[in-house]
């Protein structure tokens, strides 16, 4: 008796099966992406000035290891921060560089906060084993200061919030309303993170 045949299976769509397979995969898996904060960095200078400062312009910051905040010797809440950096900056309580008063103040004008907002330097400090969502609201919170005097201050001098004129030269790139915002932004200028300060008796 004659044997049959074994019939032939047919592979040919399995490549393309196992290929749309794969793409399949490929687009619906989710990866995990490395986070960071987006800051534009000051440019390099090779001979910084030193930095004399007083006791009272420094805002000091430190996040230990159980992610409590302290602002000096005091321990505070996250949503403290905010209010503390604006009183802090916006003190007006003495003069900048060139012995000017900050007529655009209207802080208290107290003697242990800061002389003039381009003296108040902030500065955040953490712990190697604080958690970054901590550092990161705290930045927030300190950001938010900056941004709550400059609004105001443009309202005062231009009818409109410094984040709408931001906004408004992004889509126009209109340089008198660039003009203002580099007026805003040295009356708060943003001084937030490390440096090496020589302290300086009150």
């Amino acid at each position: 008796m004659k044997r049959g045949a074994n019939p032939e299976i047919n592979a040919g769509s399995m490549a393309d099966i196992a290929f749309l397979l794969l793409i399949f995969f490929l687009v619906t898996t989710t990866m995990d992406v490395d986070k960071g904060i987006f800051r534009k960095m000051a440019e390099k200078n090779d001979n910084p000035p030193p930095i004399e400062l007083h006791e009272k312009n420094l805002f000091d910051v430190n996040i230990n290891i159980n992610d409590e905040i302290l602002i000096g010797n005091n321990l505070v809440n996250i949503n403290e921060i905010t209010d503390l950096a604006m009183k802090f900056i916006d003190n007006g309580g003495g003069k900048d560089i060139n012995g000017q008063v900050c007529d655009w103040c209207n802080g208290d004008k107290r003697l242990d906060l800061s002389d003039h907002p381009s003296k108040a330097l902030i500065t955040i400090s953490a712990d190697r084993n604080a958690t970054y969502e901590t550092y990161i609201n705290v930045l927030n919170s300190v950001n938010r200061a900056y941004n709550q005097l400059r609004n105001k201050l443009a309202l005062k001098l231009y009818r409109t919030s410094f984040t709408a004129m931001e906004e408004e030269f992004k889509r126009t790139k209109n340089q008198k309303i660039f003009e203002k915002i580099k007026i805003i932004r040295s009356k708060y200028p943003l001084l937030i993170g490390d440096v090496e300060t020589t302290m300086a008796s009150k």
